[in-house]
């Protein structure tokens, strides 16, 4: 009995997500004004339409630790080159900050990770691929035993942005790295 009452309240409640409800009859309907409907979104990307620097001309700053020995190290460098320390190889694929009149403030990289493998002299693996940012390092974690990366820095203007003393702040980062 009580299987036969499940099964025909279940089967009510499926014939009534078909149905679609009707309008209040207190709703008003309105359109949008002409002067502030919002325009196509350009099919340009940012670098063709000149927004902000263009890929190839920006700059990350990115640190790499050797957890077993300690030793940190910063590098900098441009989308789309690599750059080989001992047995690991970084390369960056984009960086972005937020522009000045934007909030919150960040920057961030696309950055992949290659470890060369034991007992090999030329067989990397890639144990890291994706989106590393500045003020939330915990959101994309590189979980290797032995390697860690971090972005510090994303060198890049925007149109009319004022060339800033201090690039920490430019960047929308604090003064500590």
């Amino acid at each position: 009995m009580r299987r036969a009452f499940a099964l025909v309240a279940a089967t009510a409640a499926l014939a009534a997500c078909g149905q679609e409800t009707a309008e209040p009859e207190d709703a008003i309907r309105t359109t949008i004004p002409e002067s502030v409907q919002q325009a196509e979104t350009p099919v340009q990307p940012a670098d063709e339409a000149n927004i902000g620097t263009p890929m190839a001309e920006r700059v990350a700053t990115l640190g790499l630790l050797n957890k077993r020995n300690n030793v940190s190290q910063d590098l900098e460098m441009r989308p789309g080159e690599e750059q080989r320390i001992g047995d690991v190889i970084v390369r960056l694929q984009a960086c972005e900050r937020t522009a000045p009149w934007e909030m919150p403030k960040e920057t961030g990289a696309f950055v992949q990770l290659l470890v060369r493998q034991r007992g090999t002299e030329d067989q990397f693996a890639k144990v890291f691929s994706g989106w590393l940012f500045k003020n939330s390092p915990s959101l994309n974690v590189v979980e290797h035993p032995i390697y860690d990366v971090w972005v510090k820095d994303c060198a890049m203007d925007f149109p009319g942005e004022e060339e800033a003393a201090n690039r920490a702040t430019a960047s929308g980062s604090d003064a500590t790295g």
